[in-house]
């Protein structure tokens, strides 16, 4: 009777997401209402409200696990590895091993109690052990006393799964059984049956980890076999048959509570509540975990097909943003207007970057728990296909996705627009000059607003929105800029305006400030590619170009041998140095020279603190054209590219060479690999040559054949130039397995007005490298030049005042692949916060990219942080300092007592760093001059490699601690032990 009146009550979702819903339980009441009388919970257990029946609020203990259910296609992995176990369909093709996520564990959905016929092992399994059907799943049941089942079970379902990766499984229908069993001894039996196939997965498995849902009757026989157990709807359900969300009552909670509180004190395993939500009310989901949490229950809210990221004790940021544009088709993507202005700030607010064309089919899926909000970029408007834009944007405010309009709105503006947008339509029309009424402080940034009476629109925010800019001409006013509670906008020309006299740009708005507001951004702990233990990243790599040039100045004859002599043997950082195929190899343009150049190159690819990479077969110039019925004609060349002195033609013209993708890329790799590189080393790189704007399929090329890419984008900000439209982002997504890394910083031909002078200009680079780093640090150092720079005594002097200048900073200097990988380390970082405490921090990434930013108040509360080795202030705010790109911390007021010590600063990385009280002891290494700075560590003793270490002591209660270091790719660890 017991066990009717729990299925009378039972609520759930759909079948392949957790064990019972409604429609399938109701085939279970049917086979049980035969032979037993109804009896209610409210006759078996008094019904109470509250925590439980204490009324206590009970707590998840700190080290419970994160666990989420995701039964979609596609699992956002990027997201999902904030927690530490994640259950997914297998069945759909997720292969664990094709990831790397050493923090996650990927558990497989597994159905005990039941079989559909789509599932593999269906055709294999004896039909006489099928007893019965479910047909609200069109599913059969399984008899589980049968002898043979177990071993079946374990070779044809988990055997398979294993094999793949997976290392846990989810045991759902665990209940199914009381469709057939018709009395107690047929239940006792099948129940056996199941323990013994509980048994015979441990059995084979050891290590495998088992998640049951519910088995409330059989956990005490085989709670020793289980990692944690789950159940369905504590406050909220999902109602299958009529399709509602259903509040669960108080006397059901208690009931669930009663065996919660078995399964927690009696046999300590964590107890997990998956409760429903509508998938874009993150309110609701936000506010049922808290009250999950409070009973001492693990929470997971989601939806009832269990396809979105749902919230749990964390709840993970969506760290993506749609860029919506309409780009002429005539130009790339890599000069678009949401690459060339919007992707900067977004990035430096955490964010990466997608993009869509607004006069293609718009994505059909924009959903809250993925992205952070929309960006519509609209040059012309109306756009052409109106009504598909207005009904997708009603979709996205419908759907609580923040929308920031820049430009244009694309809509008509009529009744219908101003209607959706809760905004008031206002009579009459600007018919004079136009004069500021109000103006927000974020407006006005880099230059005034230059009112514009043809691009007057008349409209005023409501009651709901915030006007920015109102302007007016006699009696009509309107906002030409607000923030609204759907997003916000900001028209032409008040958003970027365009000097076309001196082809620059110059933001009117405050991107960063508009963005953050209008999409409604949170403070989180910012991934940060730009510096890590405080110092900024330097990175130098070199294009091949011009290393058959001579010199021009009395010395080594080649270019290259000059940069070998007076450069890189000089100054001995990380390098990556390449060469064009072309120039070097005896099939391309100089093979008499042949013998000499490779000399050369061996020479310099042999230096220890030197990386490979390429630059190509025969130097792209258009890369449009390297794609056939790709168009060879632009409107607008990218600025910022690598024009090869000049020349125009679509590539180098070597003699008798037929142009072949896959020549210029994996051919010119095996090159190098097999004539120039020595033992032991590799091509890691790929640097893109002519206007670095390569074609999807280039960029796809470059990642099979192994290496990384890098070159592109625009930032040449000087001072002269002094806007932040002329900074690049980190890169760009050109498809699935296409993301271009742009380079940090341009090289010195974009300074020399392409190679024609001043041969000097380089040195404007020390400019750049300043305004990216005050008041807000955009980029790390990256002196990224040709080999042509060492032909001129004016452009090697000034390229050694650059080398000079970044050195004097406080740099860490690194290799242009480890920048790389932070790049792509950023875009799948998972960032999530603990529900109900909105300053405590769930960090997960590849271990790469090892710096966070924080920008509002408080600073990591280093007693109890897992994976935080110290933090420091910097250009821009906080930077928190990471071990191994996992973390949990606080972010608390700066305490004035006495704190811990921990590493403020350091030109090295960390590793394998752990505190015991006020006893720190990690492991550090570097390329250049290490060393690291330890704060409130005045009093203490340090030792490295167990021996008494040499230290430098300051005022400020820092101890400095330098540690050897050679100039070589690979990093010698020491060990330091810190006693305070």
């Amino acid at each position: 009777m017991w066990v009717l009146s729990r299925l009378q009550r039972r609520t759930g979702g759909k079948r392949g997401n957790t064990a019972g819903t409604i429609a399938r339980l109701a085939g279970l009441l049917v086979a049980a209402a035969v032979s037993m009388p109804c009896v209610t919970l409210a006759q078996q257990a008094p019904a109470t409200t509250g925590s439980g029946a204490s009324g206590v609020t009970a707590s998840v203990p700190v080290n419970a696990p994160n666990i989420a259910w995701f039964y979609g296609d596609k699992p956002p992995v990027a997201q999902l590895r904030a927690f530490d176990a994640v259950v997914v369909e297998p069945d759909h093709g997720f292969d664990p091993s094709q990831f790397k996520t050493p923090k996650t564990q990927w558990y497989a959905y597994v159905s005990v109690g039941e079989v559909t016929p789509q599932r593999s092992w269906y055709k294999d399994l004896p039909k006489a052990w099928l007893l019965g059907r479910n047909a609200a799943w069109a599913s059969r049941v399984v008899d589980q006393a049968q002898p043979e089942w177990p071993a079946f079970y374990v070779d044809h379902v988990i055997k398979p799964l294993w094999e793949k990766g997976y290392r846990g499984f989810f045991l759902d229908t665990l209940d199914s059984y009381q469709l057939v069993a018709k009395d107690d001894a047929s239940r006792a039996a099948q129940e056996a049956g199941m323990v013994r196939v509980i048994r015979a997965i441990k059995a084979r498995y050891p290590d495998a980890k088992l998640i049951f849902n519910r088995g409330f009757e059989i956990l005490p026989q085989v709670h020793d076999q289980a990692y944690a157990v789950a159940f369905e709807s504590l406050y909220r359900g999902w109602d299958q048959g009529s399709k509602q969300y259903k509040e669960v009552s108080d006397a059901d909670r208690e009931w669930l509570m009663g065996h919660v509180r078995k399964i927690r004190d009696d046999y300590h395993l964590p107890v997990i509540a998956i409760d429903y939500c509508p998938p874009t009310d993150r309110a609701c989901a936000r506010e049922t975990a808290k009250r999950i949490k409070a009973q001492g229950v693990v929470p997971y809210v989601t939806d009832p097909d269990l396809s979105t990221i749902g919230v749990g004790r964390i709840e993970v940021l969506p760290r993506k943003v749609l860029i919506l544009q309409d780009r002429d088709p005539r130009t790339t993507i890599d000069t678009s207007e949401g690459v060339r202005f919007v992707a900067t700030p977004l990035n430096f607010l955490g964010y990466d970057v997608e993009y869509a064309d607004i006069n293609k089919p718009l994505p059909a899926s924009v959903p809250p728990d993925r992205y952070a909000g929309v960006v519509v970029w609209v040059n012309t408007s109306p756009v052409k296909q109106v009504a598909a834009l207005s009904s997708w944007v009603r979709q996205r405010i419908h759907d609580g996705v923040h929308i920031a309009f820049l430009n244009q709105f694309g809509l008509p503006v009529d009744g219908s627009m101003a209607d959706m947008f809760k905004l008031h339509l206002v009579r009459g029309r600007a018919s004079g000059p136009l004069s500021v009424v109000s103006q927000d402080k974020m407006m006005g940034f880099e230059m005034a607003p230059q009112p514009e009476r043809r691009e007057a629109q008349p409209i005023q925010v409501s009651a709901n929105g915030q006007s920015l800019l109102r302007l007016k001409s006699g009696n009509f006013e309107f906002d030409a800029a607000a923030i609204t509670d759907w997003g916000g906008y900001v028209l032409n020309p008040y958003a970027v305006f365009s000097m076309d006299t001196v082809e620059q740009a110059r933001w009117v708005v405050q991107p960063i400030e508009f963005l953050r507001r209008a999409l409604a951004l949170p403070d989180m702990p910012i991934p940060d590619v730009t510096s890590e233990n405080g110092r900024r990243l330097m990175l130098v790599h070199v294009d091949g170009d011009g290393f058959a040039s001579r010199a021009e100045f009395p010395g080594p004859e080649y270019s290259g041998e000059v940069l070998l002599q007076d450069v890189w043997e000089k100054y001995r950082i990380p390098t990556t140095l390449s060469v064009i195929e072309g120039e070097v190899g005896a099939s391309g343009l100089y093979p008499k020279l042949t013998p000499r150049l490779e000399t050369i190159a061996r020479q310099m690819f042999a230096l220890p603190y030197v990386e490979l990479g390429t630059h190509t077969y025969s130097h792209p110039f258009d890369w449009s054209r390297t794609v056939p019925g790709a168009a060879a004609d632009r409107a607008k060349e990218g600025p910022g590219a690598d024009k090869g002195g000049g020349d125009t033609a679509f590539t180098l013209s070597i003699p008798g060479y037929k142009f072949s993708l896959d020549r210029e890329i994996a051919g010119s790799i095996n090159y190098i690999n097999e004539r120039l590189a020595p033992p032991g080393k590799r091509v890691k790189l790929l640097q893109w040559s002519g206007d670095c704007q390569p074609p999807e399929i280039a960029v796809r090329m470059a990642w099979d054949a192994g290496v990384l890419n890098l070159n592109g984008g625009d930032t040449t900000i000087t001072r002269s130039s002094p806007s932040w439209t002329e900074i690049a982002p980190l890169g760009i997504d050109k498809g699935p397995g296409a993301y271009q890394v742009f380079a940090p910083n341009q090289n010195e031909n974009v300074y020399t007005n392409d190679w024609t002078g001043p041969f000097y200009g380089f040195d404007r680079l020390i400019e750049t490298l300043q305004l990216t780093d005050t008041p807000y640090r955009f980029k790390p150092i990256n002196i990224y030049y040709h080999m042509y720079s060492g032909t001129k005594l004016a452009s090697l002097k000034a390229l050694k005042k650059v080398y000079d200048y970044a050195l004097s900073q406080p740099v860490f200097p690194i290799y242009s692949t480890e920048y790389v990988v932070k790049v792509l380390d950023f875009r799948n970082m998972a960032i999530a916060r603990e529900v109900g405490d909105g300053n405590t921090w769930v960090v997960r990434g590849d271990g790469d990219l090892r710096e966070l930013r924080w920008m509002a108040r408080g600073t990591p509360r280093l007693a109890d942080a897992q994976g935080v080795v110290g933090y420091d202030k910097a250009a821009g705010g906080i930077y928190i300092h990471l071990d191994d790109g996992a973390a949990r911390f606080t972010l608390a007021p700066e305490a004035e007592s006495a704190k811990p010590a921990y590493i403020a600063e350091a030109a090295a990385f960390v590793r394998n760093f752990a505190r015991n009280g006020n006893e720190l002891s990690f492991e550090a290494g570097g390329y250049y001059k290490p060393f690291v700075r330890l704060a409130n560590a005045g009093a203490c003793r340090v030792k490295v490699n167990g021996n008494p270490a040499r230290t430098a002591r300051a005022q400020d209660n820092t101890v400095r601690v330098d540690l050897t270091g050679a100039a070589a790719q690979t990093v010698t660890y020491q060990r330091i032990d810190v006693v305070c």
